[in-house]
């Protein structure tokens, strides 16, 4: 949710927690797959006074699946094990970089970074035995090998890899500013570098199979600060992508 805060606002929360303030007073929020129902918007005044707002947060349509089986075997290889903690302290060292005011990407309307097929949907889940495993924490799109993608929205690299990680591959993600990215996974090779510049609609990276993957596609992620969100939800079914598997 895009909104505007009164100019003499001079702090926001939600549920008690900073939201980042643009110069002309404007903020986003979002709420994760698993959000609570109800959520608390406070904006202060620069005399003190108290502006409240109580929000709703309707419930997701997930697609889930029960599964009459228990997980079994390991859930990653040694070398798997190996390598991740490293991995996850550069993207979370990537993210922490982010600035409120980094980009105006997060004002914009959104664009499909590749036209293509949807072959998984965010939030899908398997239980076993009434045990949930990971959800899917984006989209997938089933383009070929070698399609080149390209950025949903303006924003700033923050992470480009120079090798591919055990789980995403090739991994790029932009900071959409107000704590606002994308990540895109899998990639045959990347296009730009951290620290760039990109716009809506520009050239950003080919899609291919790096990672643990079952063949090539672009899984594209969307994260507001710590919540994962799904990004089908910013841009429109306009006819070109598909719902279906």
């Amino acid at each position: 949710m895009i909104g505007r805060a009164p100019t003499d606002t001079r702090s926001l929360t939600l549920d008690g927690r900073a939201v980042a303030l643009a110069p002309d007073g404007g903020f986003l929020i979002a709420f994760d797959r698993d959000a609570a129902p109800d959520a608390t918007l406070i904006a202060i005044a620069q005399d003190g006074t108290e502006t409240r707002r109580a929000l709703t947060v309707a419930p997701g349509n997930w697609d889930i699946q029960s599964v009459n089986a228990s997980i079994t075997g390991s859930a990653s290889s040694e070398e798997f094990k190996r390598l991740r903690g490293a991995e996850l302290e550069r993207i979370a060292a990537a993210r922490a970089r982010m600035t409120p005011g980094s980009s105006d990407g997060w004002r914009q309307d959104f664009i499909w970074p590749v036209v293509a097929r949807i072959s998984g949907r965010f939030g899908s889940q398997r239980i076993y035995r009434g045990t949930p495993g990971s959800y899917h924490s984006g989209v997938d799109l089933a383009a070929g090998a070698g399609t080149t993608y390209v950025a949903p929205a303006d924003g700033v690299v923050i992470l480009a890899a120079d090798a591919p990680f055990t789980l995403e591959g090739n991994l790029l993600i932009i900071d959409h500013g107000m704590g606002l990215n994308s990540a895109f996974l899998h990639s045959q090779r990347l296009l730009v570098k951290a620290g760039e510049v990109v716009r809506r609609g520009q050239p950003i990276g080919i899609v291919g199979a790096t990672g643990r993957v079952t063949g090539p596609h672009l899984h594209w992620g969307m994260k507001w600060n710590d919540a994962r969100l799904d990004p089908v939800t910013l841009v429109k079914l306009d006819g070109r992508t598909t719902k279906d598997n």
